[in-house]
């Protein structure tokens, strides 16, 4: 029975590792499903010696525990991902050397070491370098969120990675908020969007068009606070045609050493910067999209949710007040509209744009008939902008980047949930035309 075992171990294990690095082509936290699966196999002791033919003192076990543990935090759209890939694959490879003469000739060793040889290839990873540790005291850094948190974890039994939190803002404006709420707001000024111990983002919108009460951001502002030795505070701020890739100091990092703990990265000149905040474990997405400005944010959970009672008016945490939205949240307004009849036809809300028209274009960039789709031909419809295609465009790709759980990326109006096509390009729910007759009325 234990020689029939041993091959459905081995493919567990090159399984586990080919999963792990397709996996991590994807910017999501979560460590891959099957390494975890295997991982817990372990832990329960269901692949215990005797299943595997493993000798007692083989520690392959140990070394893809540890691999595990130090990967499950990393996220390849943040910068320096490969450099600690690459480091937890060369303390994986260290690990299975120091325990090769216990392991010979046992499958699960040998489909390990293949692996590690595997994904060092693809990440260009050399065989010389620095390692990760396993000491959580040793690889503790007081600048590095996914460190510390995790050191936490690990003292305390649990191997999960933190939990995050995703916010987006963008269009006439379309809110998403950190419970994955969609809102559709006026909110015409200066708004907090965030405002909390370590971090402040305020947004300001503007009328787009005259008579109608759409409004769509103009200018953001962050503050990134002081904290401790690991920054001072940082202040970056953007308006229409001045997107800068530096503080309002000038400068591009915050803090010392390398990598930094707060840093800008330019990925458009003028039209897309990141920040990157290390210590708070943290990114910030801004992007301007014609005459308008986009963002989006992840941040932990346990961070976003530390603020003070005063600090309660957070369009992230509590979304747009009830008096400051167009829609409920779903994509539909016959709770605002009431009894009420138009008193207008559904002609276009702009010249130049049907209905069908806005469909269309929208339905070329997001053919999901999602609440994107519907928010960018809502915007087509009230401001007759071909700009804001790409804004809703550009939103869900951001969604796609920095949420942290996939089933969640696209939100669909009442009376649609989970269904991701609708029929042609002219399939709008009724609700968005009467959105638009809301706006102008």
């Amino acid at each position: 029975m234990g020689l029939r075992a041993a091959p459905s171990c081995a493919a567990a294990a090159a399984s586990a590792a080919a999963a792990g690095a397709e996996q991590r082509r994807r910017p999501q936290l979560c460590p891959p499903p099957l390494a975890l699966l295997l991982l817990l196999l372990l832990s329960l002791g269901l692949l215990h010696a005797g299943d595997c033919q493993q000798p007692a003192q083989c520690r392959i076990q140990k070394c893809t525990t540890d691999f595990v543990s130090l990967t499950s935090h990393l996220n390849s759209a943040v910068d320096g991902f490969d450099s600690e890939f690459c480091k937890a694959l060369r303390a994986y490879a260290g690990c299975t050397q120091r325990t090769s003469k216990a392991c010979r000739g046992n499958l699960v060793y040998h489909s390990a070491v293949l692996g590690i040889s595997d994904l060092m290839s693809q990440r260009n990873c050399s065989k010389d370098g620095p390692t990760s540790s396993t000491n959580p005291e040793v690889t503790h850094d007081p600048c590095n969120y996914h460190s510390h948190a995790g050191a936490r974890e690990h003292r305390g039994g649990d191997l999960n990675p933190p939990s995050y939190l995703f916010c987006g803002l963008f269009g006439d404006p379309h809110l998403r908020t950190f419970k994955d709420h969609f809102q559709t707001c006026k909110v015409e000024g200066a708004w907090p969007l965030i405002d909390n111990n370590y971090l402040s983002v305020q947004v300001t919108n503007v009328p787009v068009v005259p008579g109608s009460s759409a409004t769509a951001t103009n200018k953001i502002t962050i503050i990134f606070k002081a904290h401790r030795e690991c920054t001072e505070q940082k202040v970056y701020q953007a308006v229409t045609d001045d997107l800068p890739a530096a503080f309002v100091d000038g400068s591009t990092s915050g803090g010392a050493g390398d990598p930094r703990s707060l840093l800008i990265v330019e990925r458009e000149s003028g039209r897309s910067v990141e920040m990157h905040a290390r210590y708070i474990g943290t990114t910030v997405f801004v992007r301007q999209l014609g005459r308008y400005l986009t963002l989006a944010i992840r941040m932990p959970e346990a961070l976003a949710m530390s603020y003070e009672e005063s600090q309660d008016l957070q369009l992230c945490v509590n979304g747009c007040p009830l008096s400051e939205r167009i829609d409920d949240g779903q994509g539909q307004v016959s709770a605002i509209l009431g009894p009420s009849t138009p008193h207008t036809s559904l002609a276009p809300a702009w010249p130049g744009y049907t209905l069908e028209a806005a469909s269309a274009q929208c339905h070329e960039r997001m053919p999901v008939k999602d609440i994107y789709f519907q928010s960018c031909v809502f915007d087509l419809l009230t401001t007759g902008d071909a700009n804001f295609t790409a804004a809703a465009h550009s939103a869900l790709g951001d969604v796609e980047a920095l949420h942290p759980r996939r089933e969640r990326w696209h939100i669909f109006p009442s009376g649609s949930q989970g269904v991701p096509h609708g029929g042609g390009p002219g399939a709008v729910t009724l609700g968005l035309p009467c959105l638009i007759l809301v706006v102008f009325l």
